[in-house]
């Protein structure tokens, strides 16, 4: 599942903007495109910009400008990536030894055209999944036949085992029921008034942007403008956001995340598998996919390149954490959970083709196949890959609870290649760790940048998004400039340099999810939020 959605935290959002309005419509100006070097906080430094980034043009300026890097390739594995964006397009990873489009596997790899990554999602007759069915749905699909209305006792000894699985995702399934169909209707008639609300003040304000600074000091001596203005103010920057129509975005998307789910995703009967025409099950299978790396549905990925690697030089747009960067696109998660088989294989793919750091923006609570994948995450180790994996939005201990890909192997030891990573937002105050971040004094390795990250958006678009889908990202791209200009670090070395140079804060926060503070170095094994400057500091130091 892709982890940029957070349904409960835009109802919150909803709740704190509803405002009724009756202001006269003056038409706007057409939009200029927004400076998008001032909204990428993630890249300032603590001590001169007073704000958690992480020290990049810092680091480049400082540390970095006498050194020469070598090209790294970072894998995505997302739900697709628009190659053709304007800020992305000179950093793909193109196959060296593929011809596009002559339709044979020039290189034998078992992958025909695959010129910019593969796609497990995909039809040989080009057709794509989009969304998919939830874990727990698959699972009640396959076992409410067999144990539905029976206890315990009654099912023989050797499988009660799959019936306390069938309880477990009963519960599950069913809560997702009831938050999808509460989603789907009072978070989208929120999202309607509050779209209708902040298009009003736009509109009778006449500025093409409502963001944090004209809510604050809105040009109008309107009494009803201003307490709504500043009504709207209060709930943006209650919650972290740098504008209104960010609010709007996130608050439709949650809406429209609801609907799919009860259309779709928790859809018993629903199999989008009939699309590929394999069998999900059959772990060793390989031979399926299609060359289409974008998808029908490339926003969550294309934001999560950009954060990893947005071109650096072209004076356009935004600005990746790292420089000399190729992004390889491997399409494996759908909207909805994505397949243990199809995880497995893109990570295969991936170390098979020359990727050295891997970034998984995505997660799940059950996992059928899981000693697939972690066979995958072992062959990723002994080739020299890191694996970069978001810790999840639900606000979870995940030292109480197994979120997968989980950091440790089925004997219980550490995934010595694979760092977990936390959400955190831009000051140092209660609210630093993302109020929907997952945490974990065990499992969560340390925390990243996560809160309204600006980056690029399919169509040569740019916004923020918000999620441990954010945070990961930023932490493959300092391990991307880590491994470019110290080529000679292996995983273990980046993973290690990561965490002991990150950054340890001791503020009194919000434990995400709840009003109970406790200290924010609880919430991971290092206590940290990475930071870039640092991390090449001790990089240098490396023999």
């Amino acid at each position: 599942m892709h982890f940029s959605v957070r349904p409960g935290f835009a109802f919150l959002l909803a709740s704190l903007l509803q405002s009724a309005t009756g202001f006269a419509q003056t038409p706007a100006p057409a939009p200029t495109p927004a400076d998008a070097q001032s909204q990428q906080w993630f890249h300032l430094d603590f001590q001169k910009d007073a704000a958690v980034g992480i020290s990049t043009q810092r680091t480049y300026q400082e540390l970095l400008k006498n050194r020469k890097p070598t090209p790294v390739i970072v894998a995505v594995i997302d739900g697709g990536v628009d190659t053709a964006h304007q800020d992305l397009r000179r950093v793909m990873w193109k196959n060296p030894k593929e011809i596009a489009g002559n339709g044979q596997d020039d290189d034998h790899n078992g992958f025909v055209d695959d010129v910019y990554g593969w796609n497990f999602l995909g039809a040989k007759d080009g057709r794509n999944v989009d969304i998919d069915t939830y874990e727990d749905t698959r699972l009640m699909a396959k076992l409410q036949p067999l144990y539905e209305g029976k206890t315990r006792t009654s099912v023989p000894t050797a499988k009660r085992e799959e019936f306390d699985l069938y309880t477990q995702v009963k519960k599950t399934y069913q809560e997702k029921l009831d938050e999808n169909t509460k989603q789907a209707q009072q978070i989208g008639q929120l999202y309607e008034q509050t779209e209708q609300v902040v298009t009003q003040v736009k509109q009778a304000l006449n500025v093409q942007r409502l963001d944090t600074a004209t809510l604050h000091h809105p040009p109008t001596s309107n009494p009803a403008l201003l307490e709504v203005s500043q009504q709207l103010y209060q709930g943006i920057t209650t919650m972290g956001f740098a504008d209104a129509e960010s609010v709007v975005a996130e608050m439709k998307k949650a809406a429209e995340h609801g609907k799919t789910g009860l259309d779709y995703s928790l859809n018993l009967k629903y199999n989008p598998r009939e699309i590929i025409g394999d069998n999900p099950e059959n772990t060793k299978d390989r031979a399926y996919g299609n060359k289409d790396v974008t998808g029908p549905d490339p926003e969550h990925g294309t934001h999560v390149a950009g954060i990893i690697a947005a071109d650096r030089d072209n004076n356009l747009g935004v600005q990746g954490v790292a420089g000399s960067v190729r992004i390889m696109a491997v399409r494996a998660v759908p909207n909805g959970d994505e397949h243990d088989k199809d995880i497995a294989n893109a990570i295969r793919y991936a170390v098979d083709n020359g990727a050295q750091i891997i970034n998984m923006s995505f997660g799940k609570y059950y996992s059928p196949q899981r000693p697939a994948v972690e066979e995958a995450i072992r062959y990723a180790g002994t080739k020299g890959v890191l694996l970069v994996h978001s810790a999840g939005n639900e606000n979870k201990d995940l030292d109480v609870e197994t979120q997968y890909p989980s950091p440790r192997f089925l004997d219980g030891k550490t995934i010595p290649n694979m760092i977990t990573v936390g959400a955190s937002a831009r000051q140092d105050d209660e609210k630093l760790a993302a109020e929907f971040s997952n945490y974990g004094k065990r499992t969560v390795d340390v925390f990243a940048p996560g809160v309204n990250i600006y980056s690029t958006l399919p169509g040569n678009k740019y916004g923020n998004e918000s999620g441990t889908s954010m945070a990961g990202p930023v932490v493959s791209g300092i391990a991307a400039v880590l491994k470019s200009y110290f080529p000679k670090l292996t995983p273990v070395d980046l993973k290690r340099i990561i965490q002991q140079s990150a950054v340890p804060y001791h503020t009194q926060v919000f434990k995400p999810g709840t009003q109970t503070k406790v200290p924010f170095d609880q919430l991971s094994n290092t206590g940290g939020v990475v930071n870039l400057y640092r991390a090449v500091q001790l990089a240098q130091q490396q023999p």
